[in-house]
């Protein structure tokens, strides 16, 4: 009986050693990576990331610049569809960053553009209600024509 104690002791020794471990490491990689200022809505926490710094610059130079910031464009505005976003996006953007496995230039999911649309929309409504009215799908897809508005890298 002592024997099957000291043995539940050193693994349950071991599993909090290995919890601690892995929980050391993604807390500093997630100081390391400021992955706190993803949580805001500063625009600078989009290049933390050096892929993003040419979408960044394009941004200080658009339309949108004095009026939205990324998170205006690319989440949803509840609060939850925002956070699970940007851990959603977050996640990927690290897995496919760490392992250099991404398009260049950097594509959008169908999600992401589903939502970029949503947010066209949300902002811009009732100047374009006429044209979705007439549309032959009637759906209207804004990026398809302006593609370039919120960040032309070559603005």
């Amino acid at each position: 009986m002592v024997q099957q104690l000291r043995r539940l002791d050193a693994r349950l020794l071991t599993v909090f050693v290995m919890v601690g471990v892995l929980a050391g490491l993604g807390t500093y990689t997630f100081y390391y990576a400021r992955g706190y200022s993803y949580l805001s809505d500063n625009p600078q926490a989009c290049v933390n990331c050096h892929i993003m710094r040419e979408q960044y610059d394009g941004w200080a130079k658009s339309s949108h610049h004095s009026v939205a910031t990324c998170n205006s464009c690319h989440v949803p505005h509840d609060i939850v569809g925002k956070y699970a976003t940007k851990a959603e996006n977050g996640f990927w953007h690290s897995y496919y960053f760490t392992f250099q496995n991404f398009h260049y230039p950097i594509q959008m999911r169908p999600q992401s553009r589903a939502i970029l649309q949503e947010n066209c929309l949300y902002c811009h409504g009732q100047f374009v209600g006429n044209v979705a009215a007439h549309s032959a799908d009637s759906q209207i897809d804004c990026v398809k024509c302006h593609q370039g508005v919120g960040h032309d890298p070559t603005r």
